[in-house]
């Protein structure tokens, strides 16, 4: 039976089923709090400590998963080709949105952390906090962070956006199917991508797009702005 629990294609069958099973539950009760990421990272660390399963093994079991979430994130690529026609002639209004969501990303969260007394590793650390995590731990490790915690943030951020943020754009009366994509994929990356998706093709493509646009704004922009604070300073 320990070996059983150990075994590779049984943890990686564990997972996908706690996943299926978190987003059953997840459609039938549409409880926000049962978001079916935030309901598998729970049972699945539970579980693993029940198990005495290490991470180690438990990432290696799961690595073809974490192999499927950038061919996932590429796929996209072929939903923004489809949706092209309503992209063409709002291309400097996208631009513009995420040069300026990044940029007051990721200067409000060096203000609040440093209000609340934050050391420079910890800012470092949240300031890639809306961006996909392979390219936020990268930019995190660059910039003196810590990736394990980037990682936290990145996930806690991305179910909170994309649980949230519809609830917000409805509020201020948001209707442009442009805006809306744009909103989710650049503040709340897959976890967004996934939940504009469920609004429309097109919100789900200018997503999907954002999610890149914004990696790369990000990456560009983070080392600029702790040289100009480090100056400051």
């Amino acid at each position: 039976m320990i070996a059983l629990l150990h075994s590779q294609l049984f943890l990686l069958t564990f997972t996908i089923g706690i996943y299926a099973g978190a987003v059953w539950l997840y459609k039938r009760t549409k409880w926000m709090l049962l978001h079916p990421l935030l309901t598998s990272i729970v049972v699945l660390i539970v579980s693993i400590k029940s198990f005495g399963v290490s991470y180690e093994e438990f990432s290696a079991a799961t690595s073809i998963i974490n192999f499927m979430l950038g061919v996932s994130v590429v796929a996209l690529g072929f939903l923004l080709y489809e949706q092209l026609i309503h992209i063409r002639g709002n291309v400097k209004i996208m631009l513009t949105s995420i040069i300026v969501g990044a940029t007051v990303g990721i200067g409000s969260v060096i203000l609040i952390a440093k209000w609340m007394g934050a050391n420079f590793q910890i800012i470092a650390s949240l300031e890639p906090k809306s961006v996909t995590t392979p390219i936020a731990i990268t930019v995190a490790a660059h910039a003196g962070g810590i990736p394990s915690l980037t990682s936290v943030v990145v996930i806690v951020v991305g179910i909170f956006g994309g649980i949230v943020g519809p609830l917000i754009l409805r509020m201020l009366g948001i209707e442009s199917k442009i805006a809306k994509g744009l909103a989710l994929g650049s503040a709340a990356h897959a976890v967004g991508t996934a939940r504009a998706m469920e609004l429309g093709a097109v919100e789900g493509a200018v997503s999907g797009l954002a999610i890149g646009l914004m990696g790369v704004t990000t990456a560009l922009l983070v080392p600029i702005i702790n040289f100009i604070l480090h100056f400051i300073g």
